[in-house]
């Protein structure tokens, strides 16, 4: 079954609790930055055919819109203008970059949590779990969050980092076990991703390409043993072999350098169509029975690749799909996203959430409304 939400031991021992994921606030910066930085990229490219396949490529990722924490300049232009973030010699060291995220991290991070607490009462927080893989900083953002917040010295907290685009499966996962294990526990998780913090100098088009799906975003969840919300399912997980180069993210002196093979959504429909991993990722069901998909929206490329792998309906993807419109690749907060499109939506009875990132792996869990 898709859910395994209760079992006896051996022993005959109590029922273990279910963890529902009540609600989900989201968060973006005001600074759309995506026809910038297209322009931007589009300036590197000085061979006439490679910038042709790039204007291509470019029309077909179905974004419209990204966004930023770096401010616009004095006279209204974007980070790679005159006055901007990028307007320095050379590139932004990785110290200058690290500093902004000290600084804006926290700000989005936050904005989430606030709209996540107009949602729903999120008083009386025992565990705190972030995930955030575009930015170090010590305290982390994490402990910076729990004092601003004003939250209990007392409170767990668990910081996920560079695990890259699945890990806000991994930060829902860990507070589900903690929620099953602790049924008192109210556990408040954040995935908050800087991205633009980290555009490269380049004028070769498949980073370029790249480097235009990421935007900045965060998004917060609370996830208790209170009814309502998603109840959530059975987590799985797998990496694919000999795959760990197609996606990196490589800390260099200037700055996060991605690398995101052209490859990924061949490998990812391959990976998705063993039938071991097709079977752990839906409990044994046919993709059609699935009636709620939540996927991480890397591209429209990966969009597609889970389509076609899984023989899903499109208007099962509507949800995924709208995110990548409207925000981008956000990283870990991408997949929240998705599930706050469908968590105020109609009832879903069998759903699947499922993320990719470096490995290559995929990760995931199910889910379900409340009753």
């Amino acid at each position: 079954m898709l859910f395994r939400l209760a079992y006896l031991s051996r022993e005959g021992s109590p029922l273990v609790a279910a963890a529902y994921l009540n609600a989900i606030g989201t968060a973006v910066p005001g600074h759309d930055i995506h026809q910038a930085f297209i322009g931007w990229a589009r300036a590197q490219i000085a061979d006439e055919r490679q910038g042709a396949v790039f204007d291509r490529m470019a029309k077909r990722a179905a974004i419209n819109h990204r966004w930023s924490v770096l401010p616009p300049t004095a006279i209204g232009g974007s980070p790679v203008d005159p006055g901007g973030f990028y307007d320095v010699v050379g590139v932004p060291g990785t110290a200058v970059r690290m500093d902004r995220y000290a600084q804006a991290a926290p700000v989005l991070g936050r904005a989430a949590i606030d709209d996540l607490a107009d949602r729903g009462d999120i008083a009386g927080i025992t565990h705190f779990v972030v995930a955030s893989c575009t930015g170090f900083v010590a305290p982390g953002i994490d402990q910076i969050i729990a004092r601003q917040l004003g939250l209990a010295p007392s409170v767990e907290r668990l910081l996920i980092g560079f695990m890259g685009c699945y890990a806000a499966v991994a930060a829902i996962r860990t507070a589900r076990h903690i929620v099953r294990s602790e049924p008192d526990a109210r556990v408040l998780v954040l995935c908050v991703e800087l991205s633009t913090l980290h555009l490269q100098q380049t004028d070769a088009i498949e980073p370029l390409l790249a480097m235009l799906q990421f935007g900045d975003g965060a998004a917060a969840a609370l996830v208790t043993g209170k009814p309502g919300g998603f109840v959530l399912g059975q987590p799985f997980a797998t990496t694919l072999p000999d795959s760990e180069a197609l996606i990196r993210w490589d800390v260099t002196d200037s700055g996060f350098a991605m690398h995101l093979s052209g490859e990924v959504p061949g490998r990812i429909a391959a990976g998705l169509a063993d039938p071991e991993f097709a079977r752990a990722a839906t409990g044994g069901r046919a993709p059609a029975e699935i009636d709620g998909w939540a996927v991480h929206a890397g591209g429209r490329s990966i969009l597609d690749a889970v389509e076609n792998a899984l023989a899903i309906d499109p208007a099962k993807l509507l949800a995924s799909r709208q995110v990548l419109a409207d925000y981008g690749n956000m990283s870990s907060a991408t997949l929240m996203f998705a599930l706050a499109n469908l968590i105020d939506g109609p009832k879903i009875t069998d759903g699947v959430a499922l993320a990719f990132g470096p490995g290559l792996a995929a990760e995931g869990f199910g889910f379900r409304h409340a009753p």
